[in-house]
């Protein structure tokens, strides 16, 4: 494993949110995946051994929460051994599962790891829209899963991507949540990377959705209060200024992929011409704060008009880079969800085309059909 001479960077602090994508394996073929499209084409997963070593490292750098995810974890059979060493070096662990796979005896083990937090993931309110957008038959398990979840204790915590399909039932998504004691449901409308940008314009809501669907979610707000926190948030298309996406890039994420290349964000993949080192090779504390890929986008010196003369270029950082490449072409470029975009027009023709006519909880795929993630259409199409 190599080690670097450079001087530590000095506008980079530690690393706070570790996620390890243990797998790109799952049983689930969701049509919003964020998982790259070419990820049938990568190399072999990590072996225990080496995601131990990761773990070890990054809280020995500081990182103090960390993430268990995928594809699906659950398919590894090491999850335990990997929770109760994270646990054991002090870290707050998550595991972000769809349910599938997760029965009594494997939450009676996690718990025994010191697994902290369980975040189970459902696709709608209904059996039909569940099973489709995921492609799978799953809508009961989830339910029974999240039977579990409350059992052995855990807070519940349920995810649900939103898009176009889905939207008009944030009313039953909520009711159903509340029905299973959830403690916090989280709302996100989908974000338009990976698989997600396949489907882009098959999944796009109208404005007129998504204004819906938050009004109805403050409403939900008042009514239930601390019961359950509701988070929804915004697809970027339809903001006039970006995110500040991953608080920062090589601020506090730090991405572990299957094969063990270190990502600055889910699809830093997506860049041309970033170099991404791999954990086999490198310390990960040189990864971190020596890396060409985590300091490309670091601060603002990379910065360009309009950002770099932008009073807001502390708190958004420019938005995303992924996205700005894949709209632009440029990863240096504004994020085109910006106003100040010379780009922005991009987004506004984008969000005009998903004004066409929208069917209630009905996907009319004869015009385009979707593209579910699986490695057969992986391969196809990277």
């Amino acid at each position: 494993m190599s080690t670097t001479t450079s001087p530590l960077d000095q506008r980079a602090s530690p690393p706070l949110w570790l996620l390890t994508e243990l797998t790109y394996r799952c049983p689930l073929h969701c049509a919003f995946c964020y998982n790259p499209v070419d990820f049938a084409s990568h190399g072999a997963e990590l072996d225990t051994d080496t995601w131990r070593d990761v773990i070890t490292q990054a809280r020995g750098l500081g990182a103090a929460q960390i993430g268990f995810s995928g594809g699906e974890p659950l398919v590894r059979d090491d999850l335990e051994t990997l929770v109760a060493h994270a646990r054991g070096l002090g870290f707050y662990t998550n595991l972000i599962t769809s349910g599938v796979g997760l029965n009594e005896q494997r939450i009676a083990a996690l718990k025994e790891a010191g697994l902290d937090h369980i975040q189970l993931s459902f696709q709608d309110s209904t059996r039909e829209l569940n099973d489709f957008v995921s492609s799978t038959k799953t809508f009961d398990l989830k339910h029974r899963v999240a039977r579990l979840i409350k059992a052995h204790g855990y807070p519940m915590v349920l995810n649900c991507v939103l898009h176009r399909y889905n939207l008009p039932h944030v009313a039953q998504i909520i009711d159903m949540a509340l029905e299973m004691g959830a403690d916090y449901l989280e709302l996100a409308n989908t974000q338009y990377y990976g698989w997600a940008m396949l489907n882009r314009e098959q999944l796009m809501p109208t404005s007129e959705q998504l204004q819906e669907a938050e009004a109805m979610v403050n409403r939900y707000r008042e009514r239930v209060g601390d019961r359950c926190r509701i988070l929804f948030v915004v697809p970027d298309y339809f903001e006039s200024r970006p995110k500040a996406c991953m608080n920062g890039w090589g601020s506090v994420f730090l991405g572990i992929a299957p094969d063990g290349t270190a990502l600055p964000c889910h699809a830093a993949r997506s860049l041309p011409g970033l170099s991404l080192p791999r954990v086999q090779d490198t310390a990960l504390a040189d990864i971190w704060y020596h890396s060409h890929a985590f300091n490309a986008f670091r601060g603002d010196d990379w910065m360009r008009e309009p950002c770099r003369s932008c009073d807001e270029r502390g708190a958004d950082h420019g938005g995303c880079r992924c996205q700005a490449y894949l709209l632009t072409g440029d990863a240096a470029a504004a994020d085109p969800v910006c106003a100040k975009s010379a780009h922005h027009e991009q987004i506004e023709q984008v969000v005009t085309l998903a004004r066409r006519p929208a069917r209630d909880g009905a996907c009319d795929t004869q015009a385009q059909p979707l593209i579910f993630r699986s490695r057969e259409n992986s391969l196809r199409l990277g």
